[in-house]
């Protein structure tokens, strides 16, 4: 007989007079968890999910999964029985599906003494999490390329279950209510509970949303949550989890109305999708790893199919050396192996190299790029220049001009400076009759970048005051700053070029006379603002976002470079209109709004899910790995214009220019929906796959392979390069190396394809066979070698083309840095 137990757990303890403060960890110990477990302990059956079981999910309700998982649970409050006194930890969860553990808070003495005990892997204090942060449907192609395949946007993601670790939700919004929508079935395979509103005493769901909870045991624990701001239920409090569900679930053609004007109808990528929400992300402090990993841990139990994380570490984990091994990524691990397609934000470091915070081969890592839209808007002055900015706003009155007035030359008295009254957040220390019937002017301070003023308010000033508009001017350009477009009820424009506001800020001061003391006589200077709410649509897009994070991939904490491309694809992720959570305070310009339109990679990461739930719903047997496959291989390297997409980056003077992008800023490539529905051949990959790159990337131990996985290693695939994945890279090439990749044909008849590659002169590549045929549902092998020509000290980009005979093409990136030794 076999006995152990793998377990996780996060460990808190309210500090006792001989303990140190209570902190919150994650612990692993031995056995397997639900997900992998084999049998071989007595009286349980096996429940591992196989990898090549075509329908490899959990099926969390049956009677054998029940009882290993609750054998789990009491082995876990064991341990900690035996060990501590009653009442000196609080264990939060346990954790028993994906990994075998449990989360307690307890002092770092206990910790030490749980690190020694028999059985127990690996004790890891617990980290911090943030969060990473409507036209694009059209600008994919989805209406008329890819809804219709599936029935129209009626029946666009039937039935597939979208997981949201995230925010919560809005319920009440109309992106994702039922009204005037054919009515909602049950998903039989859907397990998951619908919490209800402690207030209202309603349930969250309502069909569209299928299952609604919360997770904040960690946050609890450790002091953070504030249920009357953080909402002691699945209700959205920030915004950004509303944001995120809409992106890739919201129902179909929700107009986009702010200050009755209409921006367009909003839609999500799978508009007949389900929700399923689990809450782990709070407004004030992000969220907790032990929260989160309870909340994937519930959503694949639960029966999710696609896994939606706008989420990334704010730190690496404190002890642990391996970006792939953490609790967050082993999660993933088994989630993955239960049949869950993750996608997850690439994280908004960039443009900096090894900027990433999504760094598995298992998961699908989305880095955020720009789209075809532009918003510009212009003030003309009365000595007829025109200055350039944004501004989401209706024009002043046409061929009429009006009077120029600075808030600081409209101070109610010398005693309101402490107000920082440039920044026009306060009506009240400005005088109304100076200002009323005029163009109120306004300097963008540090305080617009902290989120403790904003354009929203300057706008409700401007307006209390009388003013027939606002400008904000940028005087100073701190490195690094973004300035996106907001709509605002009334003409305002922000002029963001430093000399474009010097220019403004001169035709002020020689048009305004002032007397000795400096005060204004009279205010000569006029202008107006022209209309700013029409986007302008540019060929150009798509562009890599300069947030956006950028490669190589890292295969530990001292950043060596991992022979593993990240990111995986790009998708729109800049100015995205989605739904916002009326008690949304995520973003400070719009509070108290039905909509938002923001910028990052957690934009990006819902639009892969939601297409993901599109390719699902159409080959519903399709691995994890199968659908990453066909996203990847199919996405462009070109924008509309047909010309090499562009990365926005700094220049040595920090300002922003335009450079070519590489696999390092999109991965394979900006996503193509309507051809990944049908990419002919797929690299599939599964859980021994993974485990077999893990076991031959150099400098892992294959100790802290074991803690996270309870496998053996396995180290048949030789080198890390040969895991089966749509992209090769080699972060070492020394000399020779060949690479095996596998394809399987998933079209519905037997193809020829030609094989062709090429590469930047540093390296040469070679195929083998050049062309070959597969038959439906077969397999085949090819090798691709790769030889160091010259050492250049950087990567060499190059690609591997297969192109069908029944027109399928498929692409891969290559990437290799080439080394004397």
């Amino acid at each position: 007989m076999r006995l152990e137990f793998v377990c996780v757990f996060m460990i808190i303890l309210f500090g006792l007079a001989k303990f140190g403060k209570a902190e919150i960890y994650i612990v692993t110990v031995e056995g397997e968890p639900v997900v992998s477990y084999r049998g071989g302990v007595d009286g349980f059956e096996a429940t591992a999910v196989e990898s090549d079981d075509d329908d490899h999910k959990l099926d969390s309700t049956s009677e054998v999964v029940v009882s290993y998982a609750r054998h789990l649970e009491k082995r876990h409050d064991l341990l900690l029985a035996l060990l501590f006194e009653r009442g000196s930890y609080e264990k939060l969860y346990s954790y028993r599906h994906l990994i075998n553990g449990f989360a307690v808070h307890l002092s770092p003495e206990q910790a030490e003494t749980l690190r020694h005990a028999p059985g127990v892997k690996s004790v890891q204090r617990d980290w911090k999490v943030k969060r990473l942060t409507t036209h694009t449907p059209q600008f994919l192609g989805l209406p008329t390329g890819v809804w219709p395949t599936g029935g129209g946007y009626e029946r666009a993601g039937e039935d597939i279950v979208i997981g949201f670790v995230d925010s919560g939700i809005y319920p009440h919004h109309p992106s994702f209510t039922t009204y005037n929508t054919e009515p909602y079935g049950p998903v039989s395979r859907y397990k998951g509970k619908c919490e209800v509103d402690p207030g209202t005493k309603r349930s969250f769901c309502n069909g569209k949303i299928i299952g609604a909870q919360h997770f904040a045991q960690a946050a609890i624990a450790a002091g953070a949550f504030n249920p009357s701001i953080d909402f002691d239920s699945p209700l959205d409090g920030d915004g950004h989890g509303s944001h995120t569900a809409s992106i890739a679930a919201g129902r179909n053609g929700i107009p986009v109305r702010m200050y009755g004007h209409e921006f367009g109808k909003a839609s999500g990528m799978a508009p007949r999708a389900r929700i399923a929400v689990y809450k782990a992300l709070y407004r004030l402090f992000g969220g907790f790893i032990a929260d989160v990993v309870a909340a994937i841990d519930q959503a694949v139990h639960d029966g999710v199919d696609i896994l939606s994380l706008s989420v990334g570490p704010n730190s690496p984990p404190s002890n642990t050396k391996t970006t792939f091994l953490n609790p967050f990524d082993a999660t993933l691990l088994g989630a993955v192996k239960a049949g869950v397609f993750v996608a997850q934000a690439a994280g908004n470091g960039g443009p900096f190299p090894k900027s990433l915070v999504s760094y598995s081969p298992w998961i699908a890592t989305v880095a955020a790029a720009i789209d075809d839209r532009r918003y510009k808007n212009h003030l003309i002055l009365g000595n007829g220049k025109i200055l350039a900015g944004i501004g989401l706003s209706p024009s002043t009155r046409l061929n009429q001009t009006y009077k120029l007035v600075a808030a600081n030359d409209a101070l109610l008295d010398s005693s309101v400076t402490k107000y920082s009254p440039t920044d026009c957040q306060r009506p009240e220390v400005l005088n109304k009759n100076l200002i009323k019937g005029n163009i109120l002017l306004c300097g963008y301070s540090y305080n617009f970048v902290v989120g403790s003023a904003s354009i929203k308010q300057v706008s409700e000033t401007a307006k209390a005051l009388g003013a027939v508009g606002f400008v904000l001017c940028v005087e100073n350009v701190s490195p690094g700053a973004k300035f996106d477009p907001v709509p605002v009820g009334i003409p305002g424009i922000l002029i963001t070029d430093a000399g474009k506001s010097k220019e403004l800020i001169d035709y002020y001061n020689i048009s305004t006379p002032r007397d000795w003391t400096g005060r204004v006589k009279t205010f000569t200077g006029t202008g107006k603002i022209e209309d700013g709410l029409m986007p302008i649509l540019h060929k150009s897009a798509p562009q890599v976002a300069v947030f956006s994070a950028r490669g190589p991939n890292i295969k530990d904490f001292s950043f060596q470079e991992a022979d593993l491309l990240k990111p995986d694809i790009l998708a729109p992720g800049s100015l995205i209109w989605a739904a916002w959570s009326l008690n949304g305070t995520d973003e400070p310009n719009y509070v108290g709004e039905g909509f938002a339109m923001i910028s990052g990679t957690s934009m990006a990461a819902p639009h892969i899910a939601g297409i993901a739930a599109l390719i699902k719903q159409k080959h519903p047997h399709w691995s994890p790995a199968a659908i990453k496959s066909a996203l990847m291989t199919t996405s462009t390297t070109l924008d509309r214009a047909g010309n090499p997409i562009l990365a926005q980056q700094y220049s040595e003077s920090e300002a922003m220019n335009l450079v070519r992008a590489t696999p390092f800023d999109y991965g394979s490539g900006h996503v193509n929906p309507r051809a990944a529905l049908d990419p002919g051949l797929v690299f599939d990959a599964g859980y021994e796959d993974y485990l077999g790159f893990l076991c031959t990337t150099p400098g892992i131990d294959v100790h802290e392979i074991k803690n996270y996985t309870n496998s053996p290693c396995n180290n048949s695939l030789g080198h890390p390069s040969n895991l089966n994945t749509p992209s090769i890279t080699i972060s070492h090439l020394v000399r020779t190396q060949i690479v095996t990749r596998t394809v399987t044909n998933v079209a519905d008849e037997e193809e020829t394809y030609v094989i062709t590659a090429r590469m930047q002169p540093a390296v040469a590549i070679d195929v083998n066979p050049p062309a070959m045929t597969i038959r439906a549902g077969a397999s085949r092998k090819f090798t691709v070698t790769l030889t160091v020509r010259s050492v250049t000290g950087s990567y060499s980009f190059g690609e591997v083309l297969m192109k069908g005979s029944r027109g399928h093409k498929v692409r891969i990136p290559v990437l290799a840095h080439g080394y004397s030794r």
